[in-house]
């Protein structure tokens, strides 16, 4: 006599870290009450001051507060630590889910038991309205949308993970006390053991944050770019995925070639048609971004789009070169400690 037997179905665990979540975080828990509902949702408030712990609270999470601000790393690593799912989706304050998002993450891990852990994508629809929050959410989904289905980092905003996974790699970097690439540096250390992350492409969450000129600027700079470049130069990995692909390492050469021909203008005047070449070749070798632009908000907006772009090939470029220099010192200053223990002893 035989009987059927059906493996158990996978728990979720939602962790969520969040300080000073306002309106956003709301929304968020909001939206995880539609759909599939998951085992359960851990907040961590990292010392908030607003009382967004009141608000998880209200929802029915399991509330974790923090005395100190430690920052999302700690925060998430704490949620992981009480967390009982098989999977552990790691999702942001100020993003809103689908209600097929976790019915999905729960199909990719089921079907594929070689996968430990995926990442997923920002929808084409931005919460925020204003010009910039429309550009900076829209190219994050494009990036996503067209890049590898292997995946070389993790993600924080939308997330997952098998829970003895986690703890086996050691979880978040506790040392990024800023939301900057803690991320990132877990993907390497996944990979780096050997695991596998997927970018699933139809796993979307909506993003909710209001980007300004200055945040923006400062988020891509000091939290991004930066920190981004000690760990490719501290790891010798610079793939080609994502914002680090081929045509955008081009893009920044060719963004610099153009503001250079352009101060030589003055002088050269002969040098304009130059500029005018360099600005055809940067324009036609990011023409499926503009093209992806232009089909959703239209030519008016791909138009205001593109000194945005070109400027972001700028300052990642600027960050880049500033982050080998600072790797190189820091590297020389090594060697000469060295040289002067050795000469001691």
């Amino acid at each position: 006599m035989s009987s059927l037997s059906s493996k158990a179905p996978l728990t979720v665990s939602v962790v969520i870290p969040v300080y000073n979540g306002g309106d956003a975080f709301r929304r968020c828990l909001q939206s995880l009450h539609t759909g599939l509902i998951p085992n359960e949702v851990i907040v961590v408030s990292d010392a908030d001051t607003d009382g967004s712990w009141r608000v998880a609270e209200e929802f029915g999470a399991k509330v974790i507060r923090c005395s100190a601000n430690r920052g999302p790393a700690t925060a998430r690593n704490i949620g992981a630590k009480a967390a009982q799912g098989d999977i552990i989706f790691f999702v942001d304050a100020d993003v809103t889910l689908h209600p097929e998002t976790i019915h999905r993450v729960v199909e990719v891990f089921d079907a594929s038991p070689q996968t430990a852990a995926l990442i997923g994508s920002y929808d084409d629809a931005p919460g925020a309205t204003n010009f910039l929050s429309q550009y900076r959410n829209l190219f994050h989904h494009y990036t996503h949308q067209v890049s590898s289905e292997e995946a070389s980092t993790f993600w924080g905003a939308c997330g997952a993970v098998r829970r003895e996974v986690f703890f086996q790699v050691g979880g978040f970097d506790q040392a990024y006390r800023a939301a900057c690439v803690e991320d990132i540096e877990l993907g390497y250390r996944l990979k780096q053991h050997g695991y596998s992350i997927r970018l699933c492409k139809h796993i979307q969450v909506k993003h909710l944050k209001c980007w300004k000129p200055v945040s923006m600027l400062k988020a891509d700079i000091f939290y991004r770019a930066l920190p981004w470049t000690a760990l490719i130069l501290r790891h010798q990995q610079l793939n080609n995925d994502l914002n680090l692909d081929t045509s955008s390492r081009l893009s920044v050469i060719l963004a610099f070639a153009l503001l250079l021909s352009f101060t030589a203008v003055g002088l050269w005047p002969s040098a304009f048609g130059f500029s005018l070449a360099i600005a055809g070749l940067l324009f036609l070798l990011n023409a499926p971004v503009y093209r992806f632009f232009r089909q959703k908000r239209g030519l008016r907006f791909t138009a205001r789009v593109i000194p945005w772009h070109w400027l972001y090939f700028l300052y990642s470029g600027l960050a880049f070169a500033v982050g080998l220099g600072r790797h190189h010192l820091s590297q020389a200053t090594l060697v000469k400690r060295r040289l002067v223990r050795t000469s001691a002893n």
